[in-house]
């Protein structure tokens, strides 16, 4: 079959334009983020700027969807866009503002922009790339090395901001494209035996006293709830306080009695878990649940094996932050100001979150008829 015979039929079957079950999960999830930030703004004007950063959003998703993206395959543009966010990320130690403790932004004025989220699509582009040109010899050890050199440019260069929140959403973003790819696990095991005994090495015979405290710090937050672990240790008291129905909105007593800090970022969800309660996160879960079950599907329908790593790369992006921010709202994980998507206030993370998912809606205009024998021909027999 020819690939304008391929395209016909994506036509027929109907896989071109806008996917609109993954947009009308979305819109519930910036409602409830507008809905949390103006409940215990104040004075502040958090949910007019999102409002603002959304609606620019919706121009580069419904724009970008429309664009053939099929040049994206080509070997010197991933090269270029990974070029481009090692640079920008490099001249950030010269010209970045600090905010919290991060040299990670560059302000213009009332603008702020983070290249750390778009170095993530970046990155999954070139991985994408890399891992379709060499599915029939993946298991070779030499491309964990390769992808990992990628990987490691960017996360060395967020890790030192320092933005450890960001630095590790890039690496576990090439840890799961690592393992969609089909890379041999006796490699991977490898490198997390050496990556481990790296550690204690340096814990036994490199670290200082007060760099151990550091780690017992962030691995233990709750054990200085006065201190370090004030922030974890308030959001799992609006977690757990909010019950089954929640307290209403705009009566969270974590968030609007000022306990609960960074409500309407990094712990967005343990504000709306206190006003909204257990039956409010189950339909917040579910809503994406939504979305990362039609990335995947619409991901088994790429045209190439670009296609399909790229969505298999996006749906890695959008379950790790999701995982993380949670997690560290619940004190599951470690503190590390991942923002939560759609719902976290700030502009240049909700835009690189809707230009991945128009990217892929780019993609779904010369999509093709999933199959389970010719989905898993993509990564193990030619094509």
């Amino acid at each position: 079959m020819n690939s304008t015979t391929s395209y016909n039929l994506a036509d027929k079957e109907g896989n071109r334009g806008i996917d609109w079950w993954i947009f009308l999960a979305i819109l519930p999830i910036l409602a409830a983020g507008l809905i949390t930030m103006h409940a215990f703004s104040g004075d502040t004007t958090f949910a007019d700027h999102q409002m603002i950063w959304i609606g620019i959003s919706f121009l580069v998703f419904f724009g970008v969807s429309a664009v053939d993206v099929r040049f994206l395959r080509s070997t010197w543009v991933s090269v270029t866009l990974f070029a481009v966010s090692v640079i920008l990320l490099g001249v950030l130690f010269v010209l970045g503002r600090v905010s919290h403790g991060a040299q990670s932004w560059y302000s213009f004025g009332a603008f702020s922009f983070q290249p750390s989220d778009f170095a993530k699509i970046a990155l999954i582009i070139i991985l994408a790339k890399y891992f379709s040109r060499r599915h029939i010899e993946i298991a070779n050890f030499r491309h964990i090395l390769v992808s990992g050199f990628y990987t490691f440019v960017l996360f060395i260069l967020v890790l030192l901001h320092p933005d450890l929140g960001s630095a590790m959403i890039i690496f576990l973003i090439w840890l799961g494209m690592v393992l969609v790819s089909g890379i041999s696990k006796k490699h991977l095991l490898i490198m997390a035996t050496l990556a481990a005994l790296c550690f204690a090495l340096l814990w036994g015979f490199g670290f200082k006293e007060y760099q151990k405290d550091r780690i017992r710090n962030f691995i233990y937050p709750l054990s200085d709830i006065h201190g370090a672990g004030y922030n974890a240790y308030q959001s799992a008291i609006a977690v757990g306080s909010g019950g089954f129905f929640g307290k209403g909105v705009g009566y969270g007593t974590q968030s609007r009695l000022k306990f609960l800090p960074e409500y309407q970022t990094d712990f967005i969800f343990a504000a709306f878990a206190e006003e909204w309660g257990f039956a409010g996160v189950v339909i917040l879960f579910a809503l994406y649940g939504i979305l990362i079950w039609r990335i995947i599907v619409n991901a088994l329908h790429g045209s190439s094996n670009f296609e399909i790593l790229f969505g298999a790369g996006v749906a890695v992006f959008f379950i790790v932050h999701i995982a993380v921010n949670v997690g560290m709202n619940m004190h599951l994980l470690p503190v590390t100001g991942t923002p939560l998507p759609f719902m976290s206030y700030g502009g240049t993370h909700i835009m690189s979150e809707f230009l991945a998912l128009a990217i892929l809606m780019a993609m779904r205009r010369y999509s093709r008829s999933a199959h389970k024998d010719a989905t898993k021909n993509e990564f193990i027999g030619p094509q």
